[in-house]
């Protein structure tokens, strides 16, 4: 388990963090969100043990772990962190880079290992590909195998997918947390894509203003928003008086009501349209299955689960 105990941090005089505290069970998946400059990155080299803290202890099964201070080589071998600017290796292989330390006296084994990791980053066509000739993408998924290769207890990784490409992401997403859960890696993500994370995460911590201001499952966070920084996360929503924060698929359109709105425009999403409509002089948001005409008045419903 990872215990992270109220820690906190600076670069210079302000608080970049201030009184953090959670933990991270075995093979638990946990992300923080949050808005830019909220911390996120800094709290995941902390747990690398890239800073010395200013206060607060992070514990791994019992054993501390320190910053710069008090290790000539950061980073314990049982954690891998995987950040935004990738450290490989130009001008060898994919496969030679994923397999860099790992042990040349067992080939045999060292291959397999190096073949399953490029199916799981789905490379397997560019094992021979020099790194250099990668785009940023397929460098991305190379330094995610590359951590993977020692099949480490904790994986931290900052904003994992951000340089790939939309129609890799889906399967990409899905091989790499169900390989994490069926080894039992324990991870901790930082991302602002709800999509990164929203279908593979335990738990989900919320972080603003230097400290956490949510820490639950998805599940009751979307439920439950606590405010409008947690409700954005999860896509369009209203405040509406009387109800406080509706979703734009929680508004249903219906024959009458007492919520009468005016469409102002309609925004193709794909399986629904987004409708932009003005209800008591507010704009609001509507998901519906029908684009609408602009001007036509349309009765509401509240619809939460």
């Amino acid at each position: 388990m990872l215990q992270v105990k109220n820690i906190s941090f600076s670069y210079k005089k302000d608080l970049v963090l201030q009184d953090i505290s959670f933990y991270v069970s075995k093979g638990e998946h946990v992300s923080i969100i949050g808005e830019s400059g909220s911390g996120k990155s800094t709290l995941l080299k902390l747990i690398y043990g890239t800073y010395d803290l200013i206060e607060g202890q992070i514990i791994w099964n019992e054993k501390n772990i320190f910053g710069p201070k008090y290790n000539l080589i950061i980073g314990p071998e049982f954690i891998k962190y995987v950040a935004q600017e990738f450290d490989l290796m130009p001008f060898t292989s994919v496969s030679e880079n994923i397999g860099e330390f790992l042990s040349n006296f067992f080939p045999e084994e060292k291959q397999e290992r190096i073949s399953e990791l490029l199916e799981v980053v789905e490379l397997k066509l560019f094992a021979k590909t020099k790194v250099k000739d990668l785009s940023g993408g397929q460098k991305q998924r190379v330094a995610l195998a590359r951590a993977l290769a020692k099949q480490p207890e904790l994986l931290l990784l900052d904003e994992p997918f951000s340089h790939i490409d939309n129609f890799k992401k889906q399967s990409l997403r899905r091989n790499l947390f169900k390989y994490l859960k069926e080894k039992k890696i324990s991870c901790i993500v930082a991302t602002h894509d709800k999509d990164d994370v929203l279908s593979y995460s335990d738990k989900i911590i919320v972080l603003h203003n230097a400290k956490i201001i949510a820490n639950n499952t998805p599940q009751q966070l979307y439920q439950n928003p606590e405010n409008k920084l947690i409700a954005s996360f999860f896509g369009e929503y209203n405040i509406l008086e009387n109800y406080g924060i509706v979703y734009a698929n929680q508004l249903k359109i219906v024959k009458s009501s007492h919520l009468k709105a005016i469409v102002n425009r309609s925004y193709y999403k794909g399986n629904y349209f987004l409708i932009e409509a003005l209800l008591n002089n507010q704009t609001i948001f509507i998901e519906h299955k029908k684009e609408l005409k602009k001007g036509l008045e349309i009765s509401l419903s509240i619809q939460k689960n």
